[in-house]
């Protein structure tokens, strides 16, 4: 039994997550306690004013009255708590994006009757409507402008700052763009030498949950995923202790967007931001969503030291490469140095010629000649 606490208290030691585990369980605890709290007295609320409204009624207080007042309070809490429980997705953005599409349509709604009745009034010689027509007509106008404003304000609530400027209180103007994380990022250790540069100081964002979906596959079956996953979450706790960094964690989050990368591109378009990633597959989607997403393996290929055409540089050849007498070689940042007539040089470290630069996917190639094969070539030359 020793033993077994002894082990358990040394992987709780060892393993620097629980603490983001821990900290999410007793976040969703006080929310559970404070809904439990919230639902207990509008219960006991609805059930306190309909008996009093009962028992102010004409027959007074009577254990009738008393009753069927504590039962249509009981009524009237269940379907409180009905609708909470029907709309507990529904968060406090998406509910403050609601009521402001409910004031837009009430305005738009209450647009389209005026302009109705300014019509009539002006053609009032020639159009004569019944009155419950005319009732029936402006109460659908009503709810026409209601439903559309309504409709097109939730529709476009990532876009609503262009269309209403005043709901930024900061200048846009000259600021720098904030940048926002995903989990591929997080998990490769340049961030850090970027953090570190400078370079990226007070505009890094990591959204709650992209470090949530980390956690969960810390607890993967893979043991890739795990590892990388946990790699991440250490390089996150990295990030967090740079005192210069003043990286930003955001709760915003999109619960009807099952996709992380959708998530991430609504959050992006909400704050106006860029995205920073390290998937080579996410550099496509930045002109279909419009969002710009700059990707840290294209930012490293771009610091890398640039080769010109007849330049020498000294390369150890480890392998054969695909064509006949061709070697590869590899720099010391892992670019892939493809050698002519480097296939007899095998382990040998050669001066080669560069010949040509080319930029890929996945980084810099640069084509070389051997010496010998730069002679070869010479004299094959001079023969013809």
């Amino acid at each position: 039994m020793v033993t077994k606490t002894l082990l358990l208290v040394d992987k709780n030691r060892l393993n620097p997550y629980n603490h983001v585990g821990s900290q999410i369980l007793k976040s969703r605890t006080v929310l559970n306690l404070a809904l439990a709290f919230s639902r207990t007295f509008f219960m006991i609320l609805s059930m306190f004013f309909m008996t009093l409204y009962m028992v102010t009624g004409p027959y007074g207080y009577s254990w009738k009255n008393i009753s069927w007042g504590l039962l249509l309070g009981a009524m009237l809490g269940l379907t409180l708590i009905g609708f909470e429980l029907l709309f507990r997705r529904f968060n406090l953005r998406s509910f403050n994006v609601a009521i402001l599409g409910l004031f837009i349509g009430y305005f738009m709604g209450l647009a389209l009757v005026l302009t109705l009745d300014a019509i009539l009034q002006i053609s009032s010689a020639t159009i004569h409507l019944p009155p419950q027509v005319l009732e029936i007509i402006k109460i659908s106008l009503y709810l026409f402008g209601v439903y559309l404003g309504t409709l097109f304000t939730i529709r476009s609530a990532d876009e609503l700052y262009i269309s209403i400027p005043f709901v930024r209180f900061t200048p846009t103007a000259h600021r720098k763009k904030d940048l926002v994380v995903d989990s591929s990022v997080l998990s490769d250790a340049r961030i850090l030498d970027m953090a570190s540069s400078g370079l990226i100081d007070h505009c890094l964002i990591v959204p709650r949950f992209v470090a949530k979906e980390l956690y969960i596959l810390t607890e993967s079956q893979e043991e890739m995923e795990r590892a990388k996953a946990k790699r991440a979450l250490e390089i996150f706790k990295k990030l967090e202790s740079m005192p210069d960094l003043h990286m930003r964690s955001n709760d915003t989050d999109f619960p009807e967007t099952k996709d992380i990368m959708g998530k991430l591109i609504r959050l992006a378009r909400l704050f106006d931001a860029n995205i920073l990633t390290a998937d080579i597959s996410r550099i496509q989607m930045a002109n279909i969503e419009g969002v710009r997403i700059i990707n840290l393996h294209n930012l490293s290929n771009a610091l890398k030291p640039l080769m010109q055409a007849g330049e020498h540089i000294k390369i150890k050849i480890q392998r054969y490469g695909k064509e006949p007498r061709q070697g590869v070689g590899y720099l010391e940042d892992g670019t892939m140095v493809v050698v002519n007539g480097g296939g007899e040089y095998i382990g040998e470290t050669i001066d080669a010629i560069v010949l040509s630069v080319k930029h890929t996917s996945s980084g810099r190639m640069i084509f070389c000649n051997a010496p010998d094969e730069e002679g070869r070539l010479h004299s094959e030359h001079d023969e013809h």
